[in-house]
């Protein structure tokens, strides 16, 4: 579409986002002669080689991003992981070479995490990692720091994007963005408040959970899988963490929760949490001039919500 970011401005964005990284490991102290790119979609992450180092810089945010709240939301990651590591959770663990915040350069935001070798000949296992994620669910749920709580379903995006999108039609219909600004408006009060969240789901309890669909963000190290990637840490039910991901993989997960002594899901908290993914997915579109292959990426998430209950079925 019109406006969207070229081949070569994906290269060039990526290219600056190395040079950033680079620049402050270097000025932190760390010898790096060779960095590599590991990945790059919403983040570049690189490897400052030959220290043991990888950075993390985000590059695909909203239009009007805030770096207070990004730098925020990044140092809650590094205080957790952090957190997790010294109780012997299996996660990527923040480098302790460098001070653990994050650092400011060239417009970016970059968080500085422990390079591990990969195993890279494993496949992921989804049922085994929903099952795995009730033991992290467990170690969270004694983390000490103050979070926000539903922080990862960025309501002010999904406010936002949905606005936009009234601005970029070739994105979604008319109807579906009629249909989705009724929906956010049966669900956001639930998102902004904790207290009206509880008063619709009693019984469900709020804790640390990691944000980011945790079974598709373990790494498999060669010593191990870690759990990895909390850049949306948020309060919120367990149910946050499977959204969207199907009857195999909760299962899965209560398996998990049997063994740790957690509660399973709740079938009322998933429909809402995947009516609330769904609007996401949405508003997401609104980043696709940034990263223009978003829009394929979230073609099938909106096609399933097309056959979804209206808000989860919160509301007719």
């Amino acid at each position: 579409m019109t406006g969207s970011a070229t081949p070569q401005d994906l290269a060039r964005r990526t290219s600056a986002a190395v040079d950033a990284a680079v620049g402050a490991g270097r000025d932190l102290g760390l010898t790096v002669t060779d960095a590599t790119v590991l990945h790059d979609l919403f983040s570049v992450v690189v490897h400052l080689a030959p220290s043991p180092v990888v950075a993390r810089i985000p590059v695909v945010l909203p239009s009007a991003p805030d770096p207070a709240a990004l730098s925020h939301r990044q140092q809650d990651e590094l205080d957790v992981a952090q957190w997790l590591a010294e109780q012997g959770t299996p996660v990527i663990p923040p480098s302790p070479l460098v001070p653990r915040e994050p650092v400011q350069r060239d417009g970016f935001s970059i968080t500085f995490w422990t390079h591990l070798a990969e195993d890279s000949g494993k496949e992921p296992d989804y049922v085994a990692n929903s099952e795995s994620v009730a033991a992290l669910h467990a170690a969270l749920r004694a983390y000490p720091g103050k979070l926000s709580f539903l922080s990862a379903a960025e309501p002010s995006f999904v406010t936002e994007g949905l606005t936009l999108l009234e601005q970029q039609p070739v994105l979604v219909t008319r109807e579906d963005l009629e249909r989705a600004r009724r929906e956010w408006r049966v669900l956001e009060p639930l998102v902004r408040s904790r207290a009206v969240f509880e008063e619709a789901f009693p019984g469900v309890e709020v804790q640390p959970v990691h944000g980011d669909s945790p079974p598709a963000n373990i790494f498999h190290g060669v010593d191990g899988d870690l759990y990895s990637d909390f850049e949306m840490i948020t309060l919120g039910p367990v149910e946050w963490d499977l959204a969207s991901l199907g009857p195999e993989l909760e299962a899965a997960y209560d398996r998990g929760a049997r063994r740790a002594g957690l509660r399973p899901l709740r079938g009322d908290v998933l429909r809402f949490v995947n009516a609330l993914g769904s609007l996401r997915a949405i508003t997401v579109l609104t980043l696709v001039p940034q990263l223009p292959v978003l829009e394929e990426y979230m073609k099938p998430a909106i096609d399933q919500w097309r056959t979804m209950p209206f808000a989860g079925g919160l509301a007719g």
